[in-house]
């Protein structure tokens, strides 16, 4: 592709867009997006397609996703309204808040528990909720069977697909906590050695489990053979989730978020998510800041961007978590009255420590995500994770079933907004985001990436809205993140900028990748839909056009 010139800073796209009339499907694997196309043309909606998606990744990018996993679906029907469905894990019954021992406390390691117990093997399993979210989205919102949903994940499944490159990296640096489970190595280090690219997969115990699924729903595993099971085999290794908690596992629909950033609705997940409450709160305060024309990638807008990012963590830290549990300041920190006071502090030409003012009361990297929109109206962003790579490498024997390790959401120190409690439902920093502007979707996208996620969909968003960039660039473009500490500086910005970034008081680090790769569809001024998938993942997007024969038309000689 060409090199894209955006308010002063160059960068190479590295992928093609795709645009389309009816229907556009956009995942981070290619045979995820077939998948979805598939049920596309056949005549399912987007909510179909996104399902059909999700199972088809199961298969094909198992460290990311499974129906043991948990997430979020965004959905934004024909009549307007944006629903959240919340299939996030909960800490099962039995759960303490002492469960597990912090080796440590502070910035980036306050998750650390002696044996790491709440990464790895039975202890790190939480209640899953991916399968009966799913299921719940096709019932309410689907328009095909979920048999018919899940043909292209079984068909991957039983006749196997070709393992990428990056795959076949993730399976290679995790191959010490692979080798952990006895299916797990045999199916993803057959002889001790990593899967090469090209070789073929096949996951046979999978196919029979979906093909299981597909026949009794999800309750097979929330009250049924499957699930009874995973209590079984994981109880015999420490494991407390029981059969108490998968029965009384729910989905929730929750209400979207809504702000406004500079003539643009911005719609994105509530609590116990981060993305809605603080990419509002992050775009309120650059808001006060014409960031327009200091130019993509400069100095003063990097600055800007990561001292309102500090902010957004260090009140995230002390108010966003299950609302259920504790009470979450949301229309505060969504205001712009509070984005004012806190720009106030803020200083253009240093660096600063940021500390919680919206405290009321006192992750894994490893995700994937799914954009689909169709021509009834319905438009689909969704983020799912089994939570670290290949979760708590963990199976269920003779399954197919990777076990999430979820626990580790949770903050191991008793007494704090995000400490373990029995039925809590994890936070997460997922942002499956839609952008409007006068009721019209422009665009939805998301990504994966841990406590990377929201703040590369906050500067996703600036770019589309402040540079203007088309959707390739906008996903494409390099990105900064910090937490607080450390600023995170992607390669794709110059030596220079690093350096006057540190002039500002910033300690900067170059990385090669902050967070994974963001998927994004954008609605075209002449009706169109184009679809985007950027350089960090497998993601490919593909369009619909054509359609069926006008009504009424047959085929005849005469």
């Amino acid at each position: 592709m060409t090199t894209k010139f955006v308010s002063g800073r160059n960068f190479k796209c590295e992928k093609s867009p795709v645009t389309s009339g009816r229907a556009v499907v956009v995942t981070n694997h290619p045979l995820a997006s077939a998948a979805g196309a598939q049920i596309l043309s056949s005549g399912g909606n987007a909510v179909d397609a996104t399902i059909a998606s999700l199972f088809a990744l199961t298969v094909v990018e198992p460290m990311m996703v499974g129906v043991l996993g948990g997430g979020l679906i965004h959905l934004r029907d024909p009549t307007g309204q944006h629903i959240i469905i919340d299939g996030l894990s909960t800490a099962p019954s039995s759960a303490t808040a002492n469960m597990f021992t912090p080796l440590r406390d502070g910035l980036s390691s306050e998750r650390e528990v002696v044996g790491d117990l709440n990464s790895l093997g039975a202890k790190a399993f939480a209640v899953p909720g991916a399968l009966m979210a799913w299921c719940h989205a096709l019932k309410s919102h689907g328009s095909l069977a979920l048999q018919d949903i899940l043909l292209p994940a079984i068909s991957l499944a039983e006749h196997g697909f070709l393992v990428t490159p990056y795959l076949s990296t993730c399976i290679s640096e995790n191959a010490h906590r692979i080798s952990r489970d006895k299916e797990l190595e045999a199916l993803f280090l057959p002889g001790s050695q990593p899967l090469i690219p090209g070789s073929r997969l096949k996951r046979p115990d999978y196919a029979a489990t979906l093909r299981a699924i597909a026949a009794e729903g999800a309750e097979i595993v929330y009250n049924g053979e499957i699930g009874a099971q995973i209590v079984k085999s994981f109880s015999a290794l420490g494991g407390i989730v029981n059969s108490f908690d998968l029965k009384n596992y729910s989905v929730i629909e929750r209400a979207a978020i809504c702000s406004e950033y500079r003539g643009f609705e911005i719609f994105g997940p509530p609590p116990p998510a981060s993305s809605g409450v603080h990419i509002a709160q992050m775009l309120n305060i650059l808001e006060g800041y014409d960031i327009a024309s200091f130019g993509f990638g400069s100095p003063e807008s990097l600055h800007l961007i990561a001292e309102a990012m500090k902010i957004a963590f260090a009140d995230r830290q002390v108010s966003t978590a299950d609302p259920d549990f504790v009470s979450v300041p949301v229309e505060k920190l969504i205001s712009k009255e509070y984005a004012k006071h806190r720009r106030a502090k803020l200083s253009r030409d240093k660096a600063l420590h940021w500390l919680p003012e919206a405290h009321f009361n006192g992750e894994s990297n490893e995700t994937t995500h799914v954009t689909v929109a169709d021509e009834k109206g319905y438009v689909v962003s969704a983020t799912q994770t089994i939570n670290g790579l290949f979760g708590a490498c963990l199976s269920v024997p003779g399954t197919g079933l990777i076990a999430n390790n979820y626990m580790l959401n949770f903050d191991p120190h008793p007494d704090r907004v995000l400490s373990v409690a029995p039925g809590k439902r994890v936070f997460t920093s997922m942002a499956p985001m839609v952008v409007e502007q006068n009721g019209h979707v422009v665009a939805a996208l998301g990504l994966p990436g841990a406590l990377r996620i929201f703040p590369s969909a906050f500067q996703a968003i600036l770019n589309l809205i402040d540079y203007e960039m088309d959707l390739q660039s906008a996903v494409e473009a390099p990105r900064i993140w910090t937490e607080g500490g450390v600023l995170e500086v992607e390669d794709g910005f110059s030596a220079d900028i690093c350096d006057a970034l540190v002039s500002l008081g910033h300690e900067v680090s170059r990385v090669p990748r902050i967070a994974g790769g963001m998927n994004a569809i954008k609605f075209n001024q002449d009706g169109s839909i184009t679809g985007s998938a950027c350089w960090r993942a497998d993601g490919v997007p593909i369009g619909l056009g054509g359609g069926l024969a006008r009504a009424g038309v047959g085929f005849s000689v005469n």
